[in-house]
């Protein structure tokens, strides 16, 4: 039995030698990249949902940004605050920006997906470049970095949103470098041909892109999944491309409780279930490795059954991937994360086991 699973250690820890050489490699290891401005017509869209806080820091950022031909669509879905009043305060203030107000629909009631496809229908602009109304960018060339990466054939741009640092905080350690984690992975795979997913805090693509597939047609009853679930659908090895220079990055504010953050994801993971079948085993593959990684190096040291070999075998499988992690988040500019790797780890291991038991007996709620 113990021959069995010392087989079967070796053959997960070659899967993740895989995931991390072969696939995360491709991004971590990857060149710099430039920025080229390209002058492209944009519409930057931002919806907003009770948010009129964030959007009375955040709007003015983005009517700043330095690029010669943009609009902003101000989409407010339904608020119940007063963040329609701001928007509109905004649009007086700003030529550039078009207000979309969205009345609840019967069919549609707080669906984020329904209040986006009226912003892109209102959109005047030939590409969209879509941000959280609680989201800011690095700098005023956000828009220039982000476009900067499409090309002729690239209609599909992928970028980084991160999460502001908080000092003395674990729980702010572990969702930044999910988030980094969650960024290699997407970009990696996008740079093998076989892009996935993408974030809403930062993502850019040519409005025929949204046309041609109808739009959120084929899962407009999800509630969650604008961002991922269309780029599952539409993107593909010849139209997607990745911007990560430091000026592409957007920041929010991170959850302040494990129950807040906890809840996010489990609406992450519960749209994953909608994703094509091989993201999702590739997905389920990489996961499953790391949690029997770390089953089987308990119970066979636990038996002292060919230790030796065991300890190599681990050793290994860190080191390279401590290196792809390392060298990944500091392309996305998260570098005091490296040394948290290890503790990280197995916390969001655990997380994850236990999101995956909850969704089972409870689906997550609509987005606001």
């Amino acid at each position: 039995m113990l021959i069995f699973l010392l087989y079967f250690f070796i053959a997960v820890v070659f899967i993740q030698i895989f995931y991390y050489l072969g696939i995360f490699g491709k991004f971590a290891f990857a060149k710099p990249q430039t920025i080229t401005p390209k002058k492209l017509p944009v519409s930057v869209i931002v919806c907003a949902k009770n948010e009129e806080e964030n959007v009375k820091k955040y709007i003015p950022l983005l009517a700043e940004q330095n690029y010669p031909d943009f609009e902003i669509v101000l989409i407010d879905d339904a608020s119940s605050d007063e963040t329609l009043e701001v928007f509109e305060e905004f649009e007086k203030q700003y030529s550039n920006i078009r207000l979309v107000k969205v009345q609840n629909n019967e069919a549609f009631w707080g669906n984020k997906k329904y209040a986006l496809t009226l912003g892109i229908k209102a959109s005047k602009k030939d590409y969209l470049l879509f941000t959280d109304a609680d989201c800011y960018p690095t700098s005023k060339e956000w828009i220039t970095a982000m476009t900067s990466q499409f090309t002729m054939n690239k209609t599909i741009v992928l970028g980084y949103g991160a999460y502001e640092k908080a000092e003395r905080s674990l729980l702010n350690k572990i969702i930044r470098f999910e988030t980094v984690l969650t960024a290699m992975q997407y970009f990696s795979w996008a740079k093998a041909g076989l892009p996935y997913m993408g974030v809403g805090r930062n993502l850019a693509y040519k409005k025929e892109e949204f046309f041609n597939v109808n739009g959120y047609i084929e899962h407009i009853q999800i509630r969650s999944g604008d961002d991922d679930l269309f780029i599952n659908q539409a993107a593909n090895k010849a139209n997607t491309t990745i911007a990560y220079t430091p000026e592409s990055f957007t920041y929010s504010k991170p959850k302040e409780t494990y129950k807040e953050w906890f809840t996010q994801k489990r609406r992450h993971v519960a749209t994953a279930n909608y994703y094509k079948f091989f993201d999702k085993i590739q997905l389920g593959l990489f996961y499953s490795s790391q949690l029997f990684f770390f089953l089987l190096v308990i119970l066979l040291l636990a038996f002292q059954f060919q230790w030796i070999a065991v300890l190599a075998l681990l050793a290994t499988r860190y080191t390279i991937a401590w290196i792809v992690i390392g060298f990944s988040a500091g392309k996305l500019k998260e570098n005091d994360l490296k040394i948290w790797f290890p503790i990280i780890e197995i916390v969001l291991i655990f997380t994850q086991i236990n999101i995956f038991i909850t969704n089972l007996f409870s689906k997550p709620v609509n987005w606001k």
